[in-house]
This record gives C-alpha cells, sequence and structure tokens, in this order.
C-alpha cells in the first residue's frame, strides 16, 4: 500500500510541475465554458447543458489525451525503463494515473460549478455530491480506456491517431444539442461512451437527480474502469523496444464493450433517448425572458393597455403595469411587444384527435397513431397550448399524454374525456360500422363504454379513473330529421354522473335538443357540449346552467365546415393558418373529393338533417345573456374542421354572433381552464402561472382574427417553439 501512496504523491508533485496539464486542465476549459456560454445562450437558461458539455470534455481530455497519449509518450522517452529497475510493478504506476487525474480533474468541476453561478445566475445543486462521484467514476472509466490505448500502441503517434479516433466522435456527441439530431444519429449516439456520461450529468443538473437515479450508466462506466484498468495491467510495457500486434487493439474493444452493449439495449429499448429528448426540453424551458410594452389580456377579462411580463424557469415570474423595467436589471432577454397583444395560450375543450378533418374515406383510412403527435403539434403551432380529446382511442391517447406531458414529443398539453358514455345504437356507435369484424371488439373497447345498469357504470367510471383519464363524457342524443341514434336511458347518465363527482372527475355530456340539456343538468354535469344545433333553448335551462355553474361549448366551427360542405365550399381549408399547419396531401385530397359521388350522397344526407349555424348562434348569444360560464370547443377532426386553427375560427364565428371579443378570449383562455380544473396554473397571465403565452399582431379585443397573425407561442417558457415542432413528417 505504501508503494501505491508514494506514487501517487509522486506522480502528482510531476504532473502539478507540467505546465501542459496546467493549461489543458484548467485553463482550457474555461475557454470552452465562455465560448459555449455564448453559443448556447447560456444568459437565457442554457448554462446548464454548458456546464455538462465543458466537464464532458475535460473528462475526455483528462482520460483519453492525459492517460492515453501521457502513458505512451513516458514509454516512448524511456521514462517507465527508469521504473522498470525499481522494485515496482505496474499495478501501482497505472492506479497512481488513476489517482492522479482524478485529483487534477476534480478542481476544474468545482471552478466550472462557481463560474456557472456568479455570471449565469445557474441554481445551486441538490445534490452535488452525487455529482462529483459520478463524474469521479467518469473519469476513471476514461482514463481506463486512455491506459488501454497506450497499452496497444507501438508509438506516441500511433496513440494520437487512435486517441483521435475515438475523442472527435465523444466531443460531437457532447457538443451537439440531441434536439437537432436526426433520429438514426441518436441512436449511433448510444453506442458513444460520452453520451451516457453527458446524459447522466444532465439528470443530476436538471432533473436533480442522485447518483442512484443513473445506476445504469453508473454500472457501465464503472465496468469500463475495472477491466480497463486489469488489463491495462496485464498488457503494460515498460520499453518502446516491446512492441504489440496490430491484433492487439482489439483489447481496446473488450473495454468498451460495455457501451456497445449498452447501445444495442438503448437502440432497441430507446429509453435513454427518450430520457435525453426530455432533458433537452427542460434544458430549453430555463430560460429568463422580458416581454415588453405589449397589451396584455389577462385571461379573466382584464386588459393592461402596456405591460411586462417576466417569464423564469417556465413560469410568469412577475407582471409589470405601465413602463417596462430594463431587461439586463433583471438578467432578462428582452422580447419587443409593442404593437402587439400578449394573452394566455388558447383552449381547445372539445377535439378528436383520432380523425384528421377529411372528408373522404381514403382520407382518414390513411390516418395513423403518429398523426396524433402532429395533430398536437398543429395545435401548439397554432398558439392553442391545452387541448381536450373528448372520444378517441383510450391507450393511444394515454401514451400521447406520457410523451407530451414529459417533453419527449413538443406538442400541446393534452386532457383526456372518454372513452364515450353511451348506449347499444346511440351516438358514437356508428363509426364502429366501419370497422371489419376482426377489429372491432377491440376498437369498442378502446373507444365506447355501454352500461346496462347503475353498478355497470359506476364500475367502468372507477376503472377509468384509475386509468387516469380527466373527466367523463356522456352522450344524450337522438338525433334530428333523417338522422336517428338510440338515446341513453337517464337514469343511467345520473349513474354516471353520480360516480363521476365520487371520483372526483368533471362530466360533460353531449346534447342534441333541450331534454338532454335538462337530464344533462339532473345527472350533474359540469359541461354542456354543442347544446343544440336545430331547437332553440329555453332561457330556464340556461338560467339552471348558470345556478349550477354549468359550462356551455356551442362548437359553432364544426357546423359552419357542415354549412360549407353542404354548399361544396372548401372556404374553412382556405385560412392561411390552415395551409400552414394542415398535411398538403391532405388539403389535396378534400378538394378532390369535394366532386365526388360519394361526397354527393353526403350532402343528400346532410340535407335531410336540420342542423342550422343560426339556431346555434341564437342559443351561444342566450347562454351569454343568461351569464353561463361560455367556453371554446370545435369538434375537431370533424370533416373540414382541422386540427389547430379551428379555435380561432370558433372565436371568430362568435364574435359575429354577438359575443363581445374579449368574452371570447377569456372563453378560450381562463373559463376553459376552470373546465378543465387547471386555473390554478394556467390560462392567465399572473405570477406563478406556467408561461404559456400568445403573442399577436394588433389588438384582437377590437379585430378577434388577429389572434391568427400569430408574432410568438411560448410553451412553458420555451420560446422559439414554432421553428421546433415537427410538421408533415420533418421540422418545420
Amino acid at each position: 500500500m505504501n508503494g501505491y501512496i508514494s506514487q501517487i504523491r509522486m506522480t502528482l508533485r510531476l504532473s502539478m510541475r507540467d505546465r501542459a496539464v496546467i493549461f489543458f486542465n484548467y485553463i482550457f476549459p474555461l475557454i470552452f465554458f465562455f465560448l459555449f456560454g455564448q453559443m448556447f445562450h447560456g444568459q437565457e437558461g442554457g448554462i446548464t447543458e454548458v456546464v455538462s458539455i465543458v466537464l464532458t470534455i475535460g473528462t475526455l481530455g483528462t482520460g483519453l489525451m492525459g492517460a492515453g497519449i501521457r502513458a505512451a509518450m513516458d514509454r516512448e522517452q524511456n521514462i517507465l525503463r527508469r521504473f522498470k529497475v525499481a522494485p515496482i510493478t505496474a499495478a501501482p504506476i497505472l492506479v497512481s494515473s488513476l489517482a492522479a487525474g482524478l485529483v487534477q480533474y476534480l478542481p476544474q468541476v468545482a471552478i466550472v460549478l462557481l463560474l456557472a453561478r456568479v455570471v449565469y445566475k445557474m441554481p445551486a445543486l441538490e445534490h452535488p455530491a452525487s455529482l462529483f462521484l459520478f463524474l469521479s467514476i467518469g473519469v476513471l472509466a476514461f482514463r481506463a480506456i486512455g491506459g488501454i490505448i497506450a497499452s496497444v500502441v507501438n508509438s506516441m503517434q500511433e496513440s494520437q491517431i487512435v486517441v483521435q479516433l475515438l475523442y472527435m466522435p465523444m466531443f460531437m456527441m457532447a457538443v451537439i444539442p440531441f434536439t437537432v439530431m436526426p433520429d438514426w444519429l441518436q441512436v449511433v449516439a448510444q453506442f458513444i461512451p460520452s453520451t451516457h456520461l453527458n446524459t447522466g450529468m444532465q439528470a443530476i443538473l436538471l432533473e436533480h437527480g442522485t447518483f442512484l437515479d443513473n445506476l445504469p450508466a453508473v454500472g457501465t462506466l464503472t465496468l469500463t474502469a475495472v477491466v480497463g484498468t486489469f488489463l491495462g495491467i496485464k498488457l503494460f510495457r515498460w520499453e518502446k523496444e516491446e512492441k504489440v500486434r496490430p491484433a492487439a487493439k482489439l483489447w481496446l474493444l473488450a473495454v468498451l464493450t460495455p457501451f456497445l452493449v449498452m447501445g444495442v439495449w438503448q437502440a432497441h429499448a430507446k429509453d435513454n433517448i427518450a430520457r435525453q429528448k426530455i432533458l433537452a426540453r427542460d434544458l430549453s424551458r430555463k430560460g429568463t425572458w422580458l416581454i415588453h410594452d405589449a397589451r396584455l389580456f389577462l385571461g379573466d377579462g382584464r386588459v393592461i393597455e402596456r405591460g411586462s411580463v417576466l417569464v423564469k424557469d417556465g413560469k410568469i415570474a412577475q407582471v409589470f403595469e405601465g413602463a417596462s423595467p430594463d431587461a439586463k436589471a433583471l438578467d432578462a432577454q428582452p422580447i419587443e411587444g409593442a404593437g402587439k397583444t400578449l394573452l394566455p395560450g388558447l383552449i381547445d375543450v372539445h377535439v378528436h384527435l383520432g380523425a384528421n378533418g377529411g372528408i373522404s374515406a381514403a382520407a382518414y383510412s390513411k390516418f395513423s397513431p403518429s398523426d396524433l403527435e402532429r395533430e398536437l403539434a398543429a395545435y401548439l403551432f397554432s398558439g392553442v397550448t391545452a387541448v381536450k380529446s373528448v372520444g378517441d382511442q383510450l391507450d393511444s391517447v394515454l401514451k400521447l399524454r406520457a410523451k407530451t406531458g414529459s417533453g419527449e414529443k413538443l406538442g400541446a398539453e393534452l386532457f383526456l374525456v372518454g372513452p364515450l358514455f353511451t348506449t347499444e345504437g346511440g351516438h358514437g356507435t356508428e363509426i364502429m360500422r366501419y370497422m371489419p369484424d376482426a377489429l372491432r371488439p377491440a376498437a369498442e373497447a378502446q373507444f365506447l363504454r355501454l352500461p346496462k345498469s347503475a353498478d355497470e357504470a359506476r364500475s367502468q367510471v372507477l376503472d377509468l379513473r384509475n386509468r387516469k383519464v380527466d373527466g367523463i363524457k356522456a352522450v344524450l342524443e337522438s338525433g334530428a330529421g333523417n338522422l336517428h341514434f338510440n338515446r341513453m336511458d337517464a337514469q343511467i347518465v345520473k349513474s354516471i354522473g353520480a360516480a363521476a363527482r365520487d371520483a372526483g372527475l368533471p362530466m360533460v355530456v353531449h346534447t342534441g335538443e333541450s331534454r338532454d340539456i335538462a337530464d344533462a343538468l339532473d345527472a350533474g354535469a359540469s359541461g354542456i357540449e354543442h347544446g343544440s344545433f336545430y331547437q332553440e333553448i329555453p332561457e330556464a335551462l340556461f338560467a339552471r346552467m348558470k345556478q349550477q355553474g354549468v359550462t356551455y361549448d356551442p362548437t359553432l366551427a364544426v357546423l359552419d365546415s357542415v354549412g360549407a360542405l353542404e354548399r361544396g365550399s372548401i372556404a374553412p381549408i382556405e385560412g392561411s393558418l390552415v395551409q400552414q399547419v394542415a398535411p398538403p396531401e391532405l388539403l389535396a385530397s378534400i378538394k378532390t373529393a369535394m366532386s365526388s359521388p360519394e361526397i354527393q350522397s353526403r350532402r343528400a344526407l346532410d340535407a335531410g338533417i336540420p342542423y342550422r349555424l343560426e339556431i346555434a348562434e341564437k342559443n351561444l348569444l342566450a347562454a351569454y345573456r343568461a351569464g353561463v360560464t361560455l367556453v371554446t370547443g370545435t369538434d375537431s377532426g370533424n370533416p373540414l374542421t382541422l386540427h389547430g386553427p379551428a379555435v380561432h375560427r370558433e372565436m371568430q364565428l362568435w364574435v359575429k354572433a354577438g359575443i363581445p371579443p374579449a368574452e371570447t378570449l377569456q372563453a378560450a383562455t381562463y373559463n376553459a381552464a376552470r373546465l378543465l380544473g387547471v386555473d390554478n396554473r394556467i390560462g392567465l397571465i399572473r405570477a406563478g402561472y406556467e408561461a404559456n403565452l400568445l403573442m399577436v399582431e394588433g389588438n384582437p379585443l377590437q379585430d378577434i382574427s388577429a389572434t391568427e397573425r400569430i408574432s410568438l407561442i411560448m410553451f412553458k417558457g420555451e420560446n422559439r417553439i414554432r421553428s421546433q415542432l415537427e410538421l408533415f413528417g420533418k421540422e418545420k
């Protein structure tokens, strides 16, 4: 043991006299620190990424160059020959190299963390010991790799070549942001050792994780250190005349085997890929921004004609009225808001993600589960930061909610209410007719609930609560004209409502006429969907809705689309925003299908249904005058009602019907958040709320169409949203 300690002391003394060691250990990393601090917007919250990059580069340097090239140099300069005559083995020399590298590296970590805290205001670490321990294992692993390189090369020149072949890919994987890598490169990255080091560091820095939260990476690095050290001792050579065969370089693969195994596993499981995407998303939400001198519509009807909003770490930190404070004094990046209006992100409380808005069977047959992610991206691109699915395949939307909720995929926040509670032959079941017989039972289990008793209804509601749905939707409609459905028994609906209240879930009810609304109110509904498209709703029912605090969602946009379809018009898809977000092939299929026999038959059927937009507009205006809480839903996914832009059309139709723009905007922000039960964190511009913000050119309080002239979208504090969203299968 004394031999090991003496050798470590001597190695440290010699290395600290070496100016090259001082430069590359302490000066060189600082150059990268300030360079990347500017490149990665350290002042905007990217400093955590900068720290992980710099420390990864430092680890690579001390490992591959500090151990690999230096050991080969010592052998070539006959320094190791002098040890050969001393009573010492290879083990103390290699162990001292590991220890010296670690002792020299850890001060670099402390310096980088201190500068990040002082210069860029990086938050204090919750688990500094975990970071130092994790990096210590990383240093030992990469110095072990460096030791093997020195053992299997025959000259210093050869060691430089091998080191660079390993160093450059690892360097690039550390520097290139994961989110800009194509999918194939993300998979390749899982085979690169520096990826696991960088990811583990970011998990501790960003997620406030601990050493134990990174056990796969810890295990891989530890195994590499042990195997590398063992083989280094076995292959150690004292003199440059002791040559090895080229095949000896295969021992390097043995040391890298843990990373190869990890790469194969991750290429299959993709857990680490998902984790890296989440970490990258968290990084992008750490910025500090000051949106200044804009008109602020706060969401609850209040307006600040000139104000500013400070956003920090994904949330609204402060709202200012009047002249803007200095952005530099707040360590924030300024965003110009003059001549613009800032409002909370819009909310659509009635969408069907499993349908794409096409009008032909062919358009729907091409719809795939991956399109669900595209639809949520389309909403966010359109300034809609939250949507509620009210009838989709349960497992699909649960997976989608998890993926977008974690940040793995970028899209509007998803709330889900479903499957549909209806009855045999009731509205919603007609969709199943078009399913192949072999697939229909599984599809019905995902899309429908058909309770035949109060006990069955209660059991089904509790099951959905356990599946973590956000609410319940029941259907009460018998159709009109030549469109007929079986109507669910009102007592069953009451049982569903009672079970939903006991489970703490809001229940919305799809209605078609006045008696449906009355039964829904008797059942304790939280919201009425559609109201009626062919009957004027009595004032008494609206009075009951106000008294019971029930919301009203008229879904005018879908009725507007139905009318356009009857007229043979494609007006709902001709808007600029629709053209920006809708897949070109979908728009082309709509135009082609408009004159097809299939659509001609549909028009004939629709002509026998007495749904009229003017009746729905009258009901909306009556609800407003009665003081009912209004919310915006579009029924997107139905023909000509495309995901994303439809809520803007919905608001335009409201204003045309006589609803003031301020009330319309409140329905699409704060009121909708109240229905979703999340008005304590979204729907308002208020300190402490999530920074889900939409800034538009002009004043939507005077011209509601201004909401389509989008200047900025911020989602959970992340800026530059539109350029990152994946539309049409590629990055926009």
